[in-house]
């Protein structure tokens, strides 16, 4: 591993700014090439901390028209882009190994034998959820023509390119970079759900697909060579999910024809991936040797591997195209449809064993092993999707039918009563619901939805999960209202507990529900729980929200245990700090002992699904941090933390939350600072995720979501969620008595030494210089102590936070993150004095005035500085 970013890195970033240089010269010439050249070296020098070239940057911007802006905003925006894509292919290119390389570390340190070494990794279980609703900025055109240009990269790298070969890929980096220039980077309408499930598909067919039959071929090989064990043919230690088209959660686009959309839609591209797969394979499998069980199947066919896999490749043909007609309103012959996972298997495993059988086990275990690990983790159903609701809205449909019914109004019920209703209609053999019932349109929506899930095969499915859940009636509800839709599976259903007092009490609301005897023999000794990341820390600030997410799950496993149940905590992370993100293995390693028995799901959100897995070996690098951070987990377990650790932190997270509400919530000048401070207004125009930014549109803070909340703090780099009154709780309880304690907790306990790394991260991502100036221009006299004073706290909170880790500069132990930014910060810094520029000119011209021009530049701003920034929500 590099200690420091080689020059080859920066000699790429040079390189492709260079071109993209060329491309502006050609479109609108030389002078304005010195204009953005000029502006660059300014941005260089404020980073640096040159005022005049600050006051030089915006002194520029003032001067300048409207497309003006908008010209220098995307061309700064597309040198961020191009930096991204070169740093992403250089850590792709570098640590591709490493991640499977730490996995066996771990493995060897612990001893295993080969029996034990086939257990753990049998334990292997990861459920990536991959989710869209933040603001992932980048549209699908432009991703492919990223992946391109890093493909382009890697073949730059080679030594052994000669001047021609050389030449041409230049030549090609330089029309793509023409063509990203010349493309609309900002998608002009808001993308809708249906949008958003093709963008995760896409993520799957140009990088998921071959990465990760890769990275079981390597798992396999290295447990062949260092532990004789094998990896079995079913192996899928890995698995993807989706809530694309599925989360309805405040998302009125989310409709039950989205869905059925949707999972039409994943079949479809599963079905052309297959049928691409297959067509290889019967091109490939031209042999006549064949085993008993084949010959059965085929009769005397010459090739009888062809006859068995045309046929097939006939009906996944017939699969996508039938599916295209059907979305189109025609009305297919769906009689030779693939329907099931075990048709495609049972052919490709009998290929398999004739295979081996007959003494060509090396064709078995190539194109035809790949195709039978995607078989497994893929499926005909690419992923499987999730449903989310909000626990109000299944409420309803219960409230409108009891007094349908002359029962009274269900909403007004105890919930004793409520439990008492749904266990005896869940145990009831008659229907629940009237024929001739006239339900609201919001009832019928939630009645639709359950009964696409009941037409739908169960494999195309994953969870139900209930938002804002906090009783067992709560859970119940869902329970009976897919029931009575006819959906004749148990399809696990779980809470989501989110906000600090939902977390509080999930124990309770647990053993409440796996005390019911019926429960538990629905869930069959499995259950899911979601502990939401992003709202707990909107709610009651960084330190709070971590530490009842961790008491929270600790006390869930225990319930689990104590019911013999198997417990899979599903962590709604948001990709960035303020939401509970995490580097993965920090993430991991950080958990409550015995937290990851039952398996490890996360939500993978927009731009960070393509940071990890947007490139083949990104990808394959990013499962063998997953897998190498769990098997570390579950082998080595952290410490339980001691009494008087629990102790120290429960005073600093009570400190930390009331430090942070008194802020946010208490004092009035808040949000009215935050509000011009801030881009957030203008956020709300951007057509980014398919969902509203409030879930009221009238509300204030507390309605504002988790995402845009983060989004706006980024954008002007106080990111004051992430750190607000942590560093001030944490100092509170620093003192001689307590020093022993604090400093075994950082030595000794992953879950408090993650949180300061974390700020570590953050505190190099803030710049208070850069929230000044938002200051200076946007907020009046009045409210400018308010930023003044954060500010204070940022500077004092860095201060502690050094003295605490005993180092004397940020980011001392990430020296590549630390760099990293630091490539990108000299682009980033002109963009947010442009942003300011524009913001005061959107706000001088009022609501009522619209200009194209400038409403763009600010958009691209907007986006820019978020891949800067490298996360949005």
């Amino acid at each position: 591993m590099h200690t420091h970013y080689d020059a080859e890195l920066k000699d790429t970033v040079r390189y492709l700014g260079k071109t993209l240089g060329e491309t502006i010269k050609n479109q609108l010439g030389q002078e304005w090439l010195d204009r953005i050249e000029k502006i660059r070296k300014d941005g260089r020098a404020s980073y640096q901390g040159d005022t005049n070239c600050s006051d030089e940057l915006k002194e520029t911007f003032k001067t300048m028209t409207d497309s003006d802006l908008l010209t220098v905003g995307r061309a700064f925006a597309q040198f961020l882009n191009l930096g991204n894509i070169a740093e992403q292919e250089y850590n792709s290119a570098m640590n591709v190994d490493a991640s499977i390389d730490a996995l066996f570390k771990h493995l060897d340190k612990a001893e295993l034998t080969a029996d034990k070494v086939q257990e753990a990794v049998g334990k292997l279980n990861i459920d990536l959820v991959l989710t869209a609703h933040p603001t992932e900025v980048t549209r699908r055109t432009l991703i492919h023509k990223h992946k391109e240009l890093a493909d382009c990269l890697q073949e730059v790298h080679q030594e052994s390119l000669t001047g021609a070969d050389r030449s041409k890929v230049e030549t090609r980096v330089a029309d793509l970079i023409s063509q990203a220039w010349h493309t609309e980077e900002i998608r002009s309408v808001r993308p809708t759900p249906v949008d958003e499930a093709r963008w995760g598909f896409s993520v799957i067919e140009n990088s998921l697909w071959e990465a990760v039959p890769d990275f079981l071929r390597e798992l396999d090989g290295r447990l062949q060579e260092d532990y004789s064990v094998s990896l079995p043919l079913d192996a899928s230690p890995v698995q993807f999910s989706s809530w694309m088209g599925g989360d309805r959660d405040g998302n009125p686009f989310v409709t039950s024809k989205v869905t059925e959309q949707v999972l039409l839609l994943a079949r479809k591209r599963a079905a052309k991936l297959f049928a691409l797969d297959l067509d290889r394979l019967q091109v490939e499998l031209s042999m006549y040797d064949c085993n008993d069980a084949l010959r059965e199947k085929v009769g005397d066919a010459n090739e009888p591997y062809r006859a068995l896999l045309r046929p097939l490749l006939d009906r996944f043909i017939a699969t996508r195209d039938g599916i295209a007609s059907y979305l189109a309103g025609k009305n297919p012959d769906t009689s030779n449809w693939i329907e099931s996972n075990d048709e495609l298997l049972e052919a490709l495993l009998l290929c398999h064993q004739s295979l081996i059988d007959c003494g060509m086990d090396v064709v078995a275990k190539g194109l035809l092993l790949d195709s039978i690990r995607r078989a497994h983790v893929f499926g005909i159903h690419l992923l499987r999707l999730d449903v989310r609701q909000d626990s109000e809205r299944h409420a309803d449909v219960f409230s409108e039918l009891t007094r349908y019914l002359g029962l009274g109004d269900y909403s007004q019920w105890s919930e004793e009563d409520k439990q008492a209703f749904l266990l005896r209609e869940l145990g009831s053999k008659r229907p629940l619901f009237p024929a001739q019932w006239g339900a609201s349109d919001d009832v019928k929506e939630v009645l639709e939805t359950c009964k696409v899930i009941a037409k739908h095969s169960k494999h195309g499915f994953g969870i139900y999960i209930i938002s804002m859940a906090s009783e067992p009636s709560d859970v119940l509800a869902v329970q009976l209202l897919l029931k009575e839709s006819g959906v004749d599976w148990p399809m696990p259903v779980a809470p989501l507990f989110e906000t600090l007092d939902d977390l509080n009490n999930s124990p309770s609301v647990m053993r409440k529900l796996l005390s019911i005897d019926r429960y538990r023999g629905y869930v069959k000794g499995r259950q899911f729980v979601m502990i939401g990341y992003s709202d707990s820390a909107k709610d009651a600030g960084a330190l709070a929200a971590g530490w009842a997410q961790y008491q929270s799950q600790e006390a869930l496993v225990a319930i689990a245990e104590e019911f013999n149940c198997s417990l899979t905590l599903f962590h709604g992370r948001g990709g960035t700090i303020g939401r509970g993100g995490l580097p993965a293995h920090a993430a991991i390693y950080s958990q409550p002992p015995g937290s990851l028995e039952g398996g490890f799901r996360v939500t993978e959100q927009g731009e960070t699904i393509r940071y990890k897995f947007g490139m083949p070996k990104l990808a394959k690098r990013s499962l063998g941090i997953y897998a190498s951070a769990i098997i570390e987990a579950m082998l080595f377990p952290p410490p339980a933390p001691k009494e008087e650790w629990r102790d120290l932190i429960s005073t600093m997270a009570g400190q930390g939350r009331d430090n942070y509400r008194a802020t946010v919530r208490h004092d009035e000048d808040f949000v009215p600072y935050f509000r011009v401070a801030t881009p957030e207004q203008e956020l709300g125009k951007l057509p980014l995720g398919s969902r509203p930014s409030k879930r009221k549109p009238q509300g204030g803070i507390e309605s504002l979501r988790a995402i845009p909340w983060i989004f706006a703090w980024a954008q002007t780099r106080l990111v004051l969620p992430s750190w607000l009154g942590v560093m001030r709780a944490i100092d509170s309880v620093k003192n001689a008595e307590n020093e022993k304690v604090v400093n075994e907790m950082f030595a000794e306990w992953p879950f408090y030494r993650s949180r300061l790394s974390m700020l570590d991260m953050v505190f190099h991502k803030a710049d208070p210089r850069i929230s000044e100036a938002y200051d200076e221009r946007l907020v009046p006299e009045e409210l400018k102590h308010f930023g003044a004073a954060l500010r204070e706290e940022l500077k004092e909170s860095i201060a502690s936070l050094l003295e605490l880790t005993g180092e004397n500069d940020i980011m001392k132990a990430d020296p590549l993150g630390k760099e990293s930014m630091e490539i990108r910060a000299a682009y980033l810094q002109p963009l947010h004095y442009l942003q300011i520029e524009l913001l005061d000119r959107i706000r001088k011209a009022g609501d009522d005035v619209h200009n194209p021009d400038l409403e763009r530049a600010m958009m691209v701003t907007i986006t820019g500085i978020a891949t800067g920034m490298r996360n949005t929500g």
